[in-house]
């Protein structure tokens, strides 16, 4: 009863406070989709008076979102030319830029038997992990003990790469939804057991393998990952997954073997999910009546040091054609996961993974009624405010707390995947490339870096401008392409 009148008390005193509160001082990254029929993009970074700060022209069409680096740098996933699978959402290349958009880096996941796709994730140590189609045959899926199927299935896996060169890049580690499937219609087979008792496996039974695309090209896109985050302190990394209508979370410390098993790695349970939250009816502790999440994207942690740092939130799209009586409005979901001292989920006998409540929820209210049919995107800013970007109109806003809308952008009736918004001091001070640290690119910091090349025993910090953990020649060519350029 206490805790009950301190909490009114509290909503008394600092309501006030946060209706008249200020949109995040800022910048804010986009990339509008481009009109039909045209492939090439740009990105944009605004401030709040919606000023453009930078831009950078792309070849391709986005297939998510870009993310803008500390250092400056834009790493960008977007669609390769005639992609041998098709689904909506495909990508197969990323672009790294620098700030005067010139490319650092450029490679290509695309071939007949896999597809980068959707989002990819930048990690503190330099390398990206990126969403992935992968070809199964029908004889695969019929042998994993698939039942309903009249071809091929792409399940999702993630890869880890760390770039290097121009076009390189190395595969540290991978992680398959392949290695981690249940059955219960076939004893014979070796992913046999009863679903409710393997909430770290997935059903290979749910859900519907897609058939055709729009173009009529048979695709066997199955689970639809759209996007992929990591959590540095816990090291583990979530998935949302749309045709499944929730997320998962898996451990990052694994070895690529252990990943593909179910032991290893900080929790022990090698590559199973830790954690799954939004329709149990998948792993047969519910019914449809207790599925959360539908069509849902952009499921993230909250960052450290920001309110509710660790908490996951979610773009709960909302949007299922089959059954109408669904498509209302899209809503953001804040949710607290039931987590332990060691990082492990907590998960009651024949119960689901919880929270059975929120811990914020918005919907737009009676100011602004949102609907996605398919992406949208939302992140928890330093302030406390979050970003919202629903596909429709307006394309992106900054609510506070109480929902009250502080900062929105509608570029131009233009569709955007998601936006980003960074503090005015994201960015780090030093120029790229400027290697003495004297405000200017120049020919001294090339003769800097050939003299480091050729006889130096000193480290050099800034040197490395492509990011492949190596100076070399190929950051002397970067450099006089900044200079020329």
């Amino acid at each position: 009863m206490n805790i009950k009148i301190c909490q009114i008390f509290f909503t008394f005193l600092l309501g006030p406070i946060f209706y008249f509160s200020n949109p995040l001082d800022g910048y804010t990254l986009f990339t509008p989709n481009p009109p039909n029929g045209s492939l090439a993009a740009s990105t944009y970074l605004i401030n709040n008076n919606s000023e453009i700060i930078n831009q950078w022209l792309h070849p391709s069409k986005p297939a998510s979102m870009a993310y803008l680096m500390k250092d400056s740098t834009l790493i960008y996933p977007c669609l390769i030319n005639n992609p041998q699978m098709n689904l909506a959402g495909a990508g197969g290349r990323i672009i790294k830029y620098n700030w005067e958009g010139t490319i650092l880096w450029d490679y290509v996941w695309s071939s007949h038997d896999f597809l980068q796709h959707h989002d990819i994730e930048p990690l503190p140590n330099g390398n990206i992990l990126l969403l992935s189609n992968e070809r199964k045959s029908y004889q695969d899926a019929i042998e994993k003990g698939r039942l309903n199927i009249e071809g091929e299935i792409w399940p999702d896996m993630i890869v880890e790469i760390e770039p290097q060169g121009l076009n390189g890049g190395r595969i540290v580690w991978e992680w398959h939804f392949w290695d981690h499937l249940v059955q219960d219609v076939d004893s014979t087979k070796s992913n046999y057991g009863i679903i409710a008792e393997n909430p770290g496996k997935l059903n290979i039974n749910i859900g519907s393998v897609r058939g055709f695309d729009p173009g009529g090209n048979y695709s066997g896109d199955w689970m639809h990952a759209n996007s992929i985050h990591y959590n540095q302190k816990y090291d583990q990394i979530i998935i949302s997954c749309r045709n499944t209508n929730e997320f998962y979370i898996i451990d990052h410390s694994t070895s690529t073997f252990e990943a593909s098993g179910s032991t290893g790695g900080n929790s022990g349970k090698g590559g199973d999910f830790l954690y799954r939250w939004g329709n149990p009816q998948n792993y047969d502790r519910g019914d449809s009546t207790d599925m959360v999440t539908i069509a849902q994207h952009s499921v993230n942690w909250v960052n450290e040091g920001f309110p509710g740092e660790n908490n996951i939130i979610i773009y709960n799209n909302n949007y299922m054609p089959s059954n109408p009586e669904h498509i209302n409005r899209s809503s953001i979901l804040e949710i607290n996961p039931p987590i332990d001292s060691n990082f492990n989920y907590i998960i009651e006998n024949e119960e689901p993974y919880g929270p059975e409540t929120t811990e914020w929820y918005y919907d737009g209210g009676n100011e602004f009624e949102f609907l996605s049919q398919a992406q949208g995107g939302v992140f928890r800013l330093s302030n406390g405010n979050t970003l919202i970007t629903s596909y429709g109109d307006p394309n992106i806003i900054e609510v506070d707390t109480y929902g009250n809308i502080l900062w929105s952008l509608n570029f131009n009736n233009t569709l955007i995947h998601r936006a980003q918004k960074y503090d005015n001091d994201y960015l780090q001070s030093e120029i790229y490339g400027d290697i003495n640290d004297d405000n200017q690119i120049n020919i001294i910091d090339i003769l800097i870096l050939v003299n480091y090349i050729l006889v130096s025993e000193d480290s050099l910090t800034n040197g490395d401008l492509n990011d492949d953990q190596f100076i070399n020649i190929t950051d002397i060519l970067i450099l006089i392409n900044l200079i020329i350029s």
